[in-house]
């Protein structure tokens, strides 16, 4: 399984300039910086082999960098607020959503005619990519999530979660967490069937599973915790302190041994799933 992972880091708070920061996961070293962006960065992700990156912007903007060299490749114009993009599987689309309420696909070799896929009825929080349903996963400011078709510009499927903060993929995109009010959700997406419906007394603003399905990260709102749950269990194993500002972002490495969380405070901070296991900056001293 792979070990060797990429972390983009980008966060509207930590970023209010417009820098995405590219960095090695294991270690957390710095690898460059993404220099284009006039407004803070709202969501970045990596395609598939890690060589393209895609942000979305405040400027109404996203834009295409190369992740090796940093250079920006396009910028795909908009008439609002951009708040997230994911690359379409390994093709050369993107598609966006805004606050303007539209979720959009463009091809890059044809940056000018973008193609509305779907329009919600209340601004775009985020998007996502489910490379093995092939659809678009949409989450909004009104407690609806659709999965769009892009080839047919239709709504697959539709789902409802009052209170909205977050929606995370598993790597597989097989399954499908929320983080919605007090309550930790997870749909398979096989089935769209509901395998997690659960509630904590704190205020939960992020979620993510890791690829073995058997471990679920959250972060709060306003007691800035990290805690992880046996996913089969629903009890909580570990809590963590770090963060000084509410966790926005959690995201596990592919092979499911760290996992990172972006705060507002603006730090990203990597997490071992296993704590004493040997990986990345956690090595045993040598005698």
């Amino acid at each position: 399984m792979q070990r060797s992972v990429t972390v983009f880091i980008s966060d509207t708070h930590s970023l209010p300039h417009g820098k995405p920061i590219l960095r090695y996961g294991p270690t957390g070293d710095w690898l460059g910086t993404f220099l284009g962006h006039k407004g803070a960065v709202w969501s970045a992700m990596l395609n598939a082999d890690t060589t393209r990156a895609v942000t979305a912007s405040a400027d109404y903007t996203a834009k295409v960098w190369d992740a090796i060299t940093g250079r920006d490749l396009i910028t795909l114009s908009h008439g609002n607020i951009v708040k997230s993009a994911d690359f379409v599987g390994d093709t050369d689309l993107v598609v966006t959503g805004s606050q303007d309420k539209a979720v959009r696909v463009f091809d890059i070799n044809r940056p000018d005619s973008p193609t509305t896929i779907v329009s919600h009825t209340a601004p775009v929080r985020s998007v996502k990519w489910s490379k093995h349903l092939r659809l678009a996963i949409c989450a909004d400011n009104n407690n609806s999530i659709h999965l769009v078709d892009p080839r047919a510009s239709s709504v697959a499927k539709s789902l409802e979660a009052p209170g909205i903060a977050n929606i995370s993929l598993t790597n597989d995109g097989r399954l499908l967490s929320c983080a919605a009010g007090k309550r930790i959700l997870a749909w398979d997406l096989d089935t769209f069937t509901t395998v997690k419906d659960f509630t904590v007394d704190y205020d939960v603003s992020v979620t993510a599973i890791n690829p073995e399905r058997t471990r679920i990260v959250t972060g709060g709102r306003s007691d800035l915790l990290i805690r992880s749950y046996d996913f089969a269990t629903e009890k909580q194993i570990d809590t963590h302190k770090g963060h000084h500002g509410s966790v926005h972002d959690a995201c596990f490495s592919p092979d499911g041994q760290i996992y990172a969380t972006g705060s507002e405070d603006g730090t990203v901070r990597l997490w071992q799933t296993n704590p004493g296991s040997e990986y990345g900056l956690w090595q045993s001293r040598k005698a």
